[in-house]
């Protein structure tokens, strides 16, 4: 029985992952002890339900499958670039919702951030004002704790001040990949790329404030990205059993180094045609009516003239059959919905 593919697009959930093969002796890893990977938490879905929604109603194109198994088999990073609106992270919730992988760690790109941002956080001042707040206030009064010798015990309370990121979440030994969206990598400092090659080649990491706390204690319990849940790191160190399902988008604004791209499979999304527009619309929206037809008619003959996004098509068609509007008053509102994201050679410039 063909193992290909295991995610198929189709949205509906299933256990296909289990399928997945071996990985290529080069993208083996033996990261321990395993972790179950966390269920899909149904109080997620209720605070966040456009995640939801999107997850439920992505439609993926032929190669969007083929690239995404691509990723899966080869346990490498998916870069998916597109224009504003194409559906580049909602396509990272689909694949976590099919193929049942839980709750999607999510890392917003700013020019700001750092790699250290992704892996852990650290807070050495809170960990100095508690430390002051235990000698003020000692637990034993006939025993007070000496505020200039205290006790060796530096994981201790570390472990307390210490929480992963989303990357250094999704590279806990979990035996089922967890789902990463890195967005908008291309505004990221110019350094970035560079600074994530080894740590999604070698699949590891290291906390240093816990390795040189390992000399005292080897455990520390660390609570991990998005809940307050904490798993067991031992001296300080993070190995990943199945390597996560890393999807970075970009708005194709910048250039990559080949290093970075050469360990990733690139995935270009562009403008869905008629046949595809009217899917994503009747999975959003319900079967389009006639008047939804002709603007999904009038936004491709636009896209010539300049960018636009899906995203401002589904506006335009449920605000103006939720409005009530008729006739120009209509037409007036669909256009102003639909403003081009950028301009053709042959437009004016503003």
């Amino acid at each position: 029985m063909s193992q290909w593919p295991v995610y198929t697009g189709t949205s509906e959930p299933h256990d296909g992952i289990d399928r997945l093969p071996e990985p290529p002796p080069w993208r083996a890893f033996n990261g321990g002890p395993a972790l179950e990977t966390p269920a899909e938490d149904s109080d997620e879905a209720a605070t966040s339900p456009d995640r939801a929604h999107r997850a439920r109603t992505y439609r993926a194109t032929g190669q969007s499958v083929d690239l995404v198994n691509a990723a899966l088999y080869l346990r490498r990073p998916l870069l998916v670039t597109g224009p504003p609106g194409s559906g580049k992270s909602s396509l990272a919730y689909a694949v976590a919702r099919e193929l049942r992988l839980g709750p999607v760690l999510r890392w917003n790109i700013t020019s700001r951030s750092t790699l250290h941002d992704g892996l852990y956080q650290y807070d050495p001042l809170s960990r100095l004002y508690a430390a002051r707040d235990a000698a003020a206030h000692p637990t034993n009064p006939s025993n007070p704790p000496d505020p200039s010798n205290p006790p060796r015990d530096p994981a201790a309370n570390l472990q307390d001040h210490l929480r992963l990121g989303p990357l250094g979440t999704a590279l806990l030994p979990y035996r089922r990949p967890r789902v990463l969206l890195i967005d908008e990598i291309d505004k990221s400092d110019l350094d970035l790329p560079n600074d994530l090659l080894n740590v999604l080649e070698e699949g590891q990491y290291e906390i240093p404030e816990l390795v040189r706390a390992a000399r005292h204690t080897a455990e520390a319990e660390v609570m991990v990205d998005g809940t307050d849940d904490r798993v067991a790191v031992a001296r300080g160190r993070v190995r990943c059993r199945a390597f996560p399902f890393v999807v970075l988008t970009s708005n194709g604004e910048r250039e990559f180094p080949p290093a970075f791209l050469r360990r990733c499979v690139s995935l270009r999304l562009r403008r869905p045609g008629d046949a595809h527009l009217e899917e994503i619309v009747r999975a959003h929206l319900g079967e389009p009516d006639g008047y939804a037809r002709s603007l999904i008619g009038r936004f491709l003959n636009r896209g010539s003239g300049g960018e636009l996004a899906t995203d401002q098509l589904l506006n335009a068609i449920y605000l103006t059959g939720a409005a009530g509007l008729a006739g120009a008053s209509r037409d007036d509102l669909a256009e102003h919905l639909m403003p081009y994201l950028s301009h053709g050679p042959d437009d004016d410039a503003l």
